[in-house]
């Protein structure tokens, strides 16, 4: 059994650590504000902060909101940089800047660790089912050794190439991911104002072309009303920021992944950047002066 150190119990990595220790691994914990009493309890180990992580394990595992978390995590006063010694494996499962990603990863290279960037995709459903996608940057050596732990978390794990390109691999997917909500959002407003049940449109597209993940999972959710996270739209705004500043320096225009973000950016104006990202629907209710689920 591996001994792992764990930063960042949030609502994706509480679960994932959760299956780390019930696998039988000794896991070292850190969380700000607090480690959840409940993987304590199951065995986990609780530490004071991440260099004392960093000095017991010898892969450690970040997992945090966005990019001034990671280097906060990393490289503050008694973080984990300052734990390590030669030979150990930091694994960043966040989502954050491809770009910070490379810098990171030489200077924990500097200090004759390596550095794996691996963030995921599946959401809070996917860390409670240990169905993640798991996206990887970085050695083949490393992620030969840290597979084993993927696949606790994960289904559809996939060395993409070196560092940085785990992150641009997940950038991709939040852009793929939101406008296919937005996609699904428009057709059962359109449903719903037209006067079919949204919910049996929905069911009748379940089987067809159209169908997808976000029809089956979002598409009830925009149905049903229920928008608690799930993952946080100020999250997905985060993602969205990332791949819109990167696309300017790459020379690229992306115009659909602005539209999602400007509609995302509408929800939080009322109030919603912490609604499921499902909850775009709602800025394109507001346009139409109707709700999904109300009488035409």
């Amino acid at each position: 059994m591996s001994k792992i150190g764990f930063v960042g119990l949030g609502i994706m990595g509480s679960p994932m650590a959760g299956h780390l220790i019930a696998a039988g691994h000794e896991v070292y914990l850190f969380n700000i504000p607090s480690i959840p009493q409940a993987l304590i309890d199951a065995g986990g180990k609780a530490c004071s902060c991440g260099k004392e992580v960093a000095q017991k394990a010898d892969i450690i595992i970040t997992m945090v909101p966005d990019t001034p978390h990671v280097a906060a995590a990393l490289f503050d006063a008694n973080g984990i940089a300052e734990g390590l010694s030669a030979g150990k494996i930091v694994v960043d499962m966040s989502s954050i800047s491809p770009i910070e990603t490379k810098e990171f990863a030489k200077k924990i290279n500097a200090l004759g660790c390596e550095y794996l960037d691996a963030p995921v995709s599946g959401g809070e459903v996917g860390a409670k089912n240990a169905t993640l996608s798991i996206m990887v940057g970085g050695s083949q050596a490393s992620f030969d050794t840290v597979k084993p732990l993927f696949d606790l978390m994960g289904k559809n794990i996939t060395l993409v190439g070196g560092n940085g390109d785990g992150q641009t691999a997940k950038v991709a997917n939040q852009i793929i991911v939101a406008l296919n909500i937005e996609a699904v959002a428009e057709a059962l407003l359109f449903a719903a104002k037209a006067g079919a049940d949204p919910a049996k449109v929905r069911e009748a597209l379940m089987g067809g072309f159209a169908s997808s993940k976000i029809l089956e999972i979002h598409g009830d959710r925009m149905v049903k009303r229920t928008f608690n996270p799930g993952f946080r739209i100020e999250l997905h705004q985060k993602d969205l920021n990332l791949a819109l500043s990167s696309a300017r320096k790459l020379g690229l225009s992306l115009p659909n992944t602005a539209t999602a973000q400007e509609l995302f950016n509408s929800c939080a104006a009322h109030g919603g950047s912490a609604w499921d990202h499902s909850g775009m629907v709602r800025a394109l209710e507001l346009m139409a002066n109707f709700e999904i689920g109300q009488k035409a």
